[in-house]
Parts: structure tokens; C-alpha cells; sequence
């Protein structure tokens, strides 16, 4: 339902950056100056318990800067017209909280005016045109001290036309995932690499193979507004999780949420949190949830806009991307 082609960001590392720093070449969420840190509790929080499973986020805002409220710190960025160094600032935040970082690479550039089409993209991935991006995030990334996940090319499965990877077809998927996560070993012993659906019917076509999976991430988003137009009810959580890793389980990889996020009144928001860092028997081989901490990016079908799953809402106007969408 929902895409974040412009959406991306180091999770809030809770730093005040001097000057003015533009987000055509840096990627996004890194808070500035102007840019308020809220960190009140809020009832939108997925409840953690000493027998939660890990919890994480991507966090522009800086809702989760404690130190103890996130374990995984979810950075997007595109793998052209970006500062990679910033990614020190990244790994420094998270470094100082104990944090692994989740680096959801976007294999295009964030402006619509420099991007190549589905077809013209996938042929300048698999002639080796491509290496040099995937090189680049990946060396940078090795110079980082704290633990990695790269998860590249995320959503495949969803053809909204939105990214431009989701209609390759499962062989062209499959050939330039490999080639990528070739390219980035060869530079980054150390990562770990997430295959990430977005959980539909068929996502099996898709699939890499073992070698190259280490965890696999779906994202799960609950909007009580949608729930009630197409199922005539509230669904939970465990609802919306389940026809993904039922298609995903049989892989016998870890599988985290890689993207969530909830909006609704205070009783459907509260069923939520309470179960989205819950352990859940049938879900066995779930071991993290992230949260999607900001407004969506694009808007959901048939009228229901632009969720805003933050968990802390402090009336700011969202980033204009330059696409007229927001992150």
C-alpha cells in the first residue's frame, strides 16, 4: 500500500548540524538545527517488556533517542546523489546507543528527473554499470564500527509502479539482487543481508536463494480508516503480519518487520501497540520489529491519503521532497 521512493533517512540521530545541508545529496532524516527533538511517551509506543522481541526505528524526529527505547537504527538512502559520509554520523548515534544499523538502499536517485526506467535500470545493474554504486555505499559502510543489515531494492513484490525495481519480473529481481549482494561482500565482510518483500501473494518468484539471504523483512502498516472499508472491522496486528510470514516461514531465516506503523482512535492504536513487540507463538521465527516513525510518503489508494504514523505528533510541517511528496 504504501512506498517510500523519497522517504528515506538516517534515523534520528538526535544531532544539530550547522549550516544548511541539502537533501539532494545527503540522505534524509538527519535532524537540524531548526528541527525539534520530541522524546514525551506517547500512547502510539509499541509496549516493550523484558520479553519483548527487539525493537527498532526510523527515527527523523528523534522520538526514540533514548538509548534503551530502540536496538535498531533504520537509515534509507539512494545509492546516487548522496553524501556517503554522513553515514559517520549514523554510525556514531547508533554506536553510543547500542544500536545495529538497518541500511535500506534505494538502487536509483531520488530525483524523478535523473531516474532510468524499470528495464533501462535492471540492464545497467546487470552489464556491471551498477558495481560502482553498490561499491561505494558498501566500502563506506565497512569503515562503520557498529553491526550492519543491508536490505537493497525493498517492496519488489508490490507493483504499484512506484519503484522502479518492482516490475523486473522474479529472474531479473533475483539476478540483480545476487549481483548486488556480490558486489557489496566484496567490500563488507561483516553485513548481513535482508531480502525484504512487502509480504503479497507470489513473492516467492523472487526469492534469491539462501546464500544470499540472511534475514528477511516485511513491512506491515495498520490503517483502521482502510481495515474497516475493505474487511468491515478492526484488524490487529497479528492479522495483517500473518498472510507474509506464512508465505515467508519456510525459508527458515529470522524475519523482522522491516516497516511498521499504525493509525487509528486510542482503542485500535492501543491493540496495536500492545502486540506489534509482543512474542507471538505462531510466529516463531519473528525476532524484530522497526518502526516507520514519520508521515507516509505516498499516498495510500481510493482516498486515504497520507497516514501519519508517528508515534509523537508535534504539528511541524513535513520535508517537501522534490518530487511535491514529503519524508
Amino acid at each position: 500500500m504504501r512506498n517510500k521512493s523519497k522517504a528515506i533517512a538516517f534515523a534520528s540521530f538526535g544531532l544539530l548540524l550547522s549550516g544548511t545541508v541539502l537533501a539532494a545529496n545527503m540522505p534524509g532524516g538527519i535532524l537540524d538545527a531548526n528541527s525539534p527533538k520530541m522524546a514525551a511517551p506517547s500512547d502510539k509506543r509499541p509496549v516493550l517488556t523484558e520479553d519483548s522481541i527487539t525493537f527498532g526505528a526510523y527515527d527523523p524526529h528523534g522520538d526514540f533517542g533514548e538509548a534503551a527505547s530502540s536496538r535498531i537504527e533504520h537509515l534509507f538512502l539512494p545509492w546516487e546523489d548522496v553524501d556517503l559520509s554522513t553515514l559517520a554520523l549514523a554510525d556514531d548515534y547508533a554506536l553510543a546507543r547500542g544500536r545495529t544499523l538497518l541500511i535500506t538502499i534505494e538502487p536509483w536517485s531520488w530525483s524523478p528527473d535523473w531516474r532510468l526506467s524499470g528495464q533501462e535500470l535492471l540492464g545497467a545493474i546487470l552489464g556491471g554499470a551498477r558495481d560502482e554504486n553498490m561499491a561505494a555505499v558498501c566500502s563506506t559502510a565497512a569503515a562503520l564500527k557498529s553491526p550492519v543489515i543491508i536490505r537493497w531494492g525493498q517492496e519488489m513484490d508490490e507493483t504499484d509502479s512506484q519503484f522502479s525495481w518492482s516490475h523486473w519480473g522474479g529472474a531479473g529481481f533475483k539476478a540483480a539482487y545476487r549481483r548486488m549482494v556480490n558486489v557489496c561482500r566484496a567490500h563488507l565482510g561483516t553485513a548481513k543481508f535482508m531480502w525484504s518483500p512487502k509480504g503479497n501473494e507470489g513473492l516467492e518468484a523472487f526469492y534469491p536463494g539462501d546464500d544470499v539471504v540472511d534475514v528477511i523483512g516485511l513491512s506491515v502498516f495498520g490503517l483502521q480508516a482502510y481495515d474497516r472499508a475493505t474487511k468491515g472491522r478492526d484488524q490487529t496486528f497479528q492479522e495483517r503480519l500473518a498472510p507474509g510470514y506464512e508465505r515467508v516461514k519456510g525459508y527458515g531465516k529470522p524475519v523482522m518487520v522491516a516497516e511498521l506503523g499504525y493509525e487509528g482512535d486510542a482503542e485500535y492504536v492501543r491493540n496495536w501497540a500492545a502486540n506489534a513487540a509482543k512474542r507471538h507463538g505462531e510466529f516463531p521465527h519473528l525476532t524484530a520489529v522497526v518502526y516507520f516513525n514519520d508521515r507516509e510518503v505516498y499516498p495510500w489508494p481510493e482516498g486515504y491519503g497520507k497516514p501519519d504514523w508517528r508515534v509523537v505528533s508535534d504539528g511541524t510541517l513535513v520535508r517537501q521532497d522534490a518530487a511535491g511528496g514529503t519524508r
